[in-house]
Parts: C-alpha cells; sequence; structure tokens
C-alpha cells in the first residue's frame, strides 16, 4: 500500500481537474455501493424485519460513515497502515469475527414485527462505527482515494468524499427497500427464517475474499 502524498507540498489544482474527477468516482461509487457486500446485506435484512423507515438511521449511518472512512483514509490513515500493516490485518480479522456475529443474528431473527424481544434495527452511530470493521469498506475507500492526484489532492478528496456519499445513499436505500417490500410477500415464519438465513449465509461468503487473502 503506497503512502498517501505529502498535503502541504500539493500545488494548486484547476476546478475543471478537480470536477474531472466526478465521472471516474461516481462510477466507482455506484458498482461499489449497489453490488452485494455486508451493508447491503444487512440493510435488507434490517427492512423485512423493521421497515425502511426504522432502517433509514442504519442507511444514513453507512453513507456517513464510509464518507468518514474515505476522508480519513486520504488524511493520513492509509500512510499509517503502510508504516504499520499488522494494524490493518487486525482489523479485518476484527471485522470478520464481528461479521460473523452479525450473521449469526441475522439467521435468528423472526418474522416481521414478531421477532425477538430484544431486537432492534442499527441506530446510526452503530452503522457508522461498523464501516470501521467492514472489509468492503476499506477497499472502497482505499479504492476511492487511489484515483486522487497528488495535485489538488485536499481538494479532490473532499469532492470525492462527497460524491461518494451522494452516490452509496440511494443504492442502500435501494436495498433496504427491497427487503422492506418483502414484508407484504413473506408473511408467514417459515419463509422469513428462509430469508434470513440466506441472507446470513451471504453475509458469510462476502467474507471469502478476505480469508482467502489473510491465509496466502
Amino acid at each position: 500500500m503506497n503512502a498517501l502524498p505529502t498535503f502541504a507540498a500539493a500545488a494548486p489544482v484547476t476546478m475543471e481537474a478537480t470536477f474531472a474527477l466526478l465521472g471516474p468516482i461516481a462510477l466507482f461509487a455506484l458498482v461499489s455501493s449497489i453490488t452485494p457486500g455486508p451493508n447491503n446485506v444487512m440493510v435488507t435484512a434490517s427492512g423485512l424485519t423493521f421497515g425502511l423507515r426504522r432502517t433509514l438511521p442504519h442507511v444514513l449511518g453507512i453513507t456517513l460513515g464510509w464518507m468518514a472512512m474515505v476522508l480519513l483514509c486520504g488524511a493520513g490513515m492509509q500512510a499509517l497502515f503502510a508504516q504499520w500493516p499488522v494494524l490493518y490485518d487486525v482489523l479485518r480479522v476484527a471485522g470478520a469475527a464481528y461479521l460473523l456475529y452479525l450473521a449469526w443474528r441475522i439467521a435468528r431473527s423472526g418474522p416481521p414485527e414478531t421477532g425477538r424481544a430484544d431486537s432492534r434495527p442499527f441506530t446510526f452511530l452503530q452503522a457508522a462505527a461498523f464501516q470501521w470493521v467492514n472489509p468492503k469498506a476499506w477497499i472502497m475507500s482505499i479504492g476511492v482515494v487511489a484515483y486522487l492526484p497528488q495535485q489538488g489532492f485536499i481538494a479532490s478528496l473532499l469532492l470525492a468524499g462527497i460524491v461518494c456519499a451522494v452516490v452509496n445513499f440511494p443504492c442502500v436505500v435501494l436495498w433496504a427497500a427491497f427487503g422492506s417490500a418483502l414484508r407484504h410477500v413473506l408473511r408467514k415464519p417459515g419463509p422469513v427464517r428462509v430469508f434470513n438465513g440466506v441472507m446470513a449465509v451471504l453475509l458469510v461468503l462476502s467474507l471469502l475474499p478476505l480469508v482467502s487473502e489473510l491465509v496466502h
């Protein structure tokens, strides 16, 4: 992983050059945000169990949490990981363990409105904090930073963070809305448990690239 450019040495950049980044970054954010991953699997299951309205804080936490990751990765965390790679590995292992726990919770979720008494959707802060142990969020954040040129790095980084948030939010809302729409179809406990089981399996499968990388 390469260290980030030195901000103080960055030369001025034209607005045209900065806004030229919009297309590539928006496309990267779109593909990364709309494809299946831990966040989308979780909000789909949450939409089914709790409905779209109660899942919106979860969605907003994902979007703003990821934007914060992009900004902080660009501001120096990428260089920190380059100096101490073990920190990145520790975060990824902790994230994998937490995802397995969440998969177990999703698999045990009951039908809408009749689940466990202690069951509740992710809060905004929980969803934002989860991004820091979400392997896909780290890959997405570092990928965005890799697009940015050294010249005018700070301006480009701020623009990238805003673009990521604007693109990410509707993508995640779509997954939550899909789960919520299934509330009208999956009314019996049996189909709901099957659906939640499938979501749990998908969450576990999303860890396979990480596991493959860690064991090689």
